[in-house]
């Protein structure tokens, strides 16, 4: 056997070779990884008849620089939640390389309850698709508000993509609806602002006119003899209809600025508008609530108090209602406020109903609710009448019953 010593041309010879092949091996690898991460969509091999192009399998697919350039995540689920593809812009949002997210389970990038609300919808899936609001772990434990959008592929067998998922980022939606909210929140502390100044107006000028004329017509009506007959009739009705003008303005520059309810509190003002709005329309207003051991937040007693009395104007405008009752207690750290009457209601399917809905008063009263952080909802039949539910958060105080006929 012939050996080859290292100053031998055979030697160095074999060293090139040697060296060439770990450059190969070298730049297979690397075409390897491209392959795996999605990173090449072609292969050119050169052979006898010269050049040719082979397409990856899925390479050639024609979404696939639209899926690169989406601002949302993508990915390719299998059936055992494998991910078999996702684009880069998934890696940056959950801050790890395309490499090692692709081969991974979609798990590792969910909490455990997100990862319990998500599976129904991986394992039935739809064929409308299906939504869900949720929290992306991304690197060293941050975590990224997203909105998964789950579609089934079809056509898939074995053990390819089963399910296709699209990853929104709701950061600037969450801050979009932060500002939002502080905008609302604002509107409504300069209304309330507004409202005191004219509650004050109406109380020190116009309420101390209104009487001043209703002294002078009484003076009047009782400088006038029986024998004046007509003159003294109308001045004693003018002296009534001033007198109920004046009650009028009373009312209103009270309910505009409600003392009350900074004085006595959230109870005792929901029970004096349902005792007003009772002697005013005939509706007899039941309200039944809990002893809270602290008062609720400011916001949230006004938030409460205006949504009575804009459901109260509802219910005189359009229900015909003869009860109403009103339900203030306590749900598991919310506080519940309902109010409900016997009116003849609206069907929510109709467009008549919409256009209710719709009106600037539930609205309000949806705008005020979530500016404290609750929900409101609307139940209407043609003859169940209408239910309005509040949900409000709420401090962790423990309730005593207590019930009141307001």
């Amino acid at each position: 056997m012939k050996m080859l010593r290292p100053g031998h041309d055979g030697f160095r010879a074999v060293l090139s070779e040697a060296a060439d092949l770990r450059v190969r091996l070298a730049e297979a690898n690397e075409t390897l990884r491209a392959i795996r991460s999605g990173e090449v969509d072609a292969v050119v091999v050169t052979g006898l008849r010269g050049p040719q192009v082979f397409t990856l399998e899925g390479a050639a697919d024609v979404y696939r620089v639209l899926i690169e350039s989406m601002n949302e995540g993508a990915l390719t689920l299998a059936s055992d939640k494998m991910i078999l593809y996702a684009n880069r812009r998934f890696a940056l949002m959950v801050g790890s390389p395309l490499e090692q997210v692709i081969g991974g389970s979609l798990g590792r990038f969910l909490s455990s309850e997100d990862r319990t609300a998500l599976r129904p919808l991986l394992v039935r899936g739809t064929k409308s698709g299906a939504k869900i609001q949720s929290w992306l772990i991304a690197g060293e434990g941050a975590k990224l508000p997203v909105q998964i959008s789950v579609w089934p592929l079809a056509g898939n067998r074995g053990d390819r993509a089963v399910m296709g998922l699209v990853v929104t980022d709701l950061t600037e939606a969450r801050r979009a609806e932060e500002m939002l909210r502080a905008l609302a929140r604002r509107i409504v502390q300069v209304q309330e602002e507004e409202r005191g100044r004219v509650a004050l107006e109406l109380h020190d000028n116009i309420t101390q006119l209104v009487c001043g004329l209703l002294f002078r017509s009484q003076a009047l009506a009782n400088h006038l003899s029986g024998r004046d007959g007509n003159l003294k009739q109308e001045a004693m009705e003018l002296r009534d209809m001033l007198g109920r003008t004046a009650e009028e303005v009373e009312r209103i520059s009270h309910n505009l600025g409600p003392h009350v309810l900074d004085h006595l509190g959230l109870i005792a003002a929901l029970g004096e508008v349902g005792t007003e709005f009772e002697a005013r329309t005939g509706v007899v207003v039941t309200l039944t609530s809990v002893r809270l051991a602290d008062r609720l937040p400011p916001d949230t007693e006004l938030a409460l108090y205006r949504i009575l009395q804009e459901a109260l104007r509802n219910v005189e405008k359009h229900a015909s209602a003869r009860n109403v009752a009103v339900c203030l207690s306590r749900d598991r750290g919310f506080a519940r406020f309902a109010i409900s009457d016997d009116g003849v209601g609206f069907v929510s399917d109709r467009p008549a109903a919409r256009k209710a809905r719709g009106r600037l008063g539930l609205l309000g009263m949806s705008e005020r609710a979530g500016y404290v952080g609750g929900t409101l909802k609307i139940k209407s039949g043609p003859e169940g009448g209408t239910r309005i539910e509040v949900l409000v958060p709420l401090g962790p105080a423990g309730p005593a019953g207590r019930r009141s006929k307001g």
